[in-house]
């Protein structure tokens, strides 16, 4: 059985207020000259799992792991939002932190937003990489989205439903609920089809969210990359590593 990733040690912990709310970010690694700095956008209500994976980036690039409103360590909406109201959040969060030319970088739901900040604020994001992309027709309605979930949870990763407990108490059934809904009623399909920036799409070989012709399909649609890796669905959890080198690549197209 393999053993969990190790949290990092040290991070900078910062909070910023925006339209749409308080946001909460943590910064890791350093920025290097005449590279972009990378924005990692949580997943459905959890944030945490993703810590291992941006020190991995950290490496070589300075990385800043965003809250969604009401989720995680954000603070409470200004207003009910929906999945395009939270890419305003992160649109005018890379204006507040004065970010002009950053690559944003979504896991599972969060792909959904990144994919809205490419196309909301393309002054400011320099290139958009989407890791297990959501929400692929196979896994629509809300009961096969249900049903793939627990599938794919099958997938020994050891320790990640524990990382997410504090998270999904925090969000609770009604946040829960609240972000399932939004997430099925918006199609990153139409956003993606509009990026006028380089794409990166990563997909998990054993991912039972997504399918292979899907994921090409998307990558397609807007001229980018598409990389398999191994794992499952939150493939990160094991191996923080996997999307380090692909996304470095993406910063040099984008830079």
């Amino acid at each position: 059985m393999p053993e969990p990733p190790r949290l990092p040690s040290e991070m900078l912990l910062r909070y910023t207020d925006v339209p749409e709310g308080r946001i909460r970010t943590r910064v890791l690694g350093t920025r290097r000259p005449g590279g972009p700095p990378v924005v990692v956008v949580q997943g459905m209500a959890v944030s945490d799992y993703l810590l291992p994976a941006c020190a991995a980036l950290g490496a070589w690039t300075e990385v800043h792991l965003f809250d969604v409103p009401g989720f995680a360590g954000s603070g409470r909406p200004t207003r009910r939002l929906d999945v395009r109201g939270y890419g305003e959040a992160l649109a005018h969060w890379l204006a507040a932190a004065g970010l002009d030319r950053a690559v944003v970088v979504g896991h599972s739901s969060g792909t959904q937003v990144a994919a809205w900040a490419g196309v909301l604020a393309p002054d400011r994001v320099a290139g958009v990489a989407l890791a297990s992309p959501t929400i692929d027709p196979v896994a629509r309605p809300w009961p096969k989205l249900l049903y793939r979930w627990r599938l794919d949870a099958r997938s020994p990763s050891p320790g990640l439903e524990e990382n997410h407990v504090p998270e999904w108490k925090r969000a609770g059934v009604t946040g829960a609920l609240h972000l399932v809904r939004v997430h099925l009623a918006d199609r990153i399909e139409e956003q993606v089809a509009r990026l006028d920036v380089p794409l990166l799409v990563i997909r998990a070989e054993d991912d039972r969210l997504t399918t292979d012709r899907w994921v090409r399909a998307l990558a397609a649609s807007a001229g980018g990359e598409l990389v398999t890796v191994p794992g499952a669905h939150a493939f990160l959890w094991l191996d923080p590593e996997a999307w380090s080198a692909p996304l470095r690549g993406l910063a040099a197209r984008a830079g």
